[in-house]
């Protein structure tokens, strides 16, 4: 899995959405990351179309990562580049700052596109903790796929 540019300098291409099976494997072991370090979390996989394939919420994660979970998703997935990339621009600052008038932005680390045989075939999003945590639970259920 990589979520790097294409050859070409262009980002990867579309592919075919994500399967239903394929999101429970990187579901479950998104969750078994969160649960090992204690961390309540919601979790949200899209497709390459940007639509819900798969949500869960774990008991008392706080109710606004609900909603950032499937941000972060849905960023990664329309932009098929990881959030943090866009994080870093606007901490930055100059230029970067641009990136807060963009629509469907979330300028959180957390969103990665989910790439199988170079194509995008959709991102998940975690939310509930520290961005930085929220991407290791997102690369833990990356990893297993």
């Amino acid at each position: 899995m990589t979520s790097t540019p294409a050859p070409s300098g262009l980002p990867l291409p579309y592919g075919a959405p994500i399967s239903l099976a394929q999101a429970k494997v990187i579901m479950a072991a998104a969750e078994k990351e969160a649960a090992a370090n204690h961390w309540p979390m919601a979790i949200a996989i899209v497709d390459s179309t940007g639509h819900l394939v798969l949500f869960q919420r774990a008991d008392q994660t706080q109710l606004g990562s609900m909603e950032v979970s499937v941000g972060k998703a849905m960023t990664a997935v329309k932009f098929r580049r990881p959030t943090k990339v866009f994080e870093d621009a606007i901490a930055g600052g100059g230029a970067g700052l641009r990136l807060t008038t963009m629509p469907g932005v979330l300028a959180l680390e957390g969103g990665i596109p989910i790439v199988v045989g170079g194509q995008v075939i959709g991102a998940i999003g975690v939310s509930g903790m520290l961005s930085t945590q929220d991407a290791q639970v997102a690369n833990a259920g990356l990893a297993a796929l």
